[in-house]
């Protein structure tokens, strides 16, 4: 894991996995300190054809009492979003796998999630603690992950594509155009169509945790 020492608030404070998220103004993350694609994937190499899953797209759910409806989610909050505390992971994340643990963050605080696309790594922090981490699968080419900060405007447990018909279990959107959070078979070689895709385990555990308006910074 790359340590990197920020001047945020009253402290110095540590980035998880070579990314420095703050909120301040406009609110984007941007990464600091070295090029880490090849430190959090160190066996992992560019895919120069990435077979490409199916991204989410709005549809009539499989169980619609699961799915919570599409609203005006509130505009995320200003204030600057300071990391307090990450993880203790010592190795790289591999495709499918995930870290969760909760212990060391208070049991309520606003959640924020992280996605950095170049280390192809989602992270969940509560009140500023980090309590997980995931390596995801992206967009490429045409159809990239976009990037800036977003609200969770809807959520859907069991949304199944109405293009692809292909299920996207435990969907958070992002965008009116269909990128979202969801769960995916999280594997080296695979894409998706600007979706953010996240093991299934993982995805319900934050599903289970998120809610509308909650920020995701990309």
């Amino acid at each position: 894991m790359t340590k990197l020492a920020g001047l945020m608030s009253n402290g110095w404070v540590r980035m998880p996995l070579g990314m420095l998220a703050t909120a301040a103004a406009s609110l984007l993350a941007f990464h600091a300190g070295q090029d880490i694609a090849g430190t959090v994937f160190s066996n992992s190499t560019a895919e120069a054809a990435p077979i490409v899953t199916a991204a989410a797209d709005p549809a009539n759910p499989a169980n619609p009492a699961a799915m919570t409806p599409a609203v005006a989610a509130p505009k995320p909050a200003d204030s600057p979003f300071v990391v307090k505390s990450i993880l203790p992971i010592n190795e790289p994340i591999k495709f499918g796998k995930f870290y969760w643990d909760e212990s060391r963050a208070p049991a309520t605080g606003p959640l924020v999630v992280t996605v950095d696309l170049t280390a192809r790594v989602i992270s969940v922090f509560r009140d500023g603690h980090e309590i997980g981490a995931a390596a995801i699968l992206k967009g490429y080419g045409e159809k990239p992950t976009p990037t800036g900060v977003f609200p969770i405007t809807q959520k859907d447990a069991d949304h199944i594509s109405n293009i692809y018909d292909a299920p996207m279990p435990y969907m958070m959107r992002l965008t009116d155009d269909g990128v979202a959070i969801h769960g995916s078979k999280v594997e080296k070689g695979y894409a998706t169509n600007g979706c953010v895709g996240v093991p299934d385990d993982f995805a319900a555990k934050l599903f289970a945790q998120a809610k509308l308006g909650d920020k995701v910074i990309i």
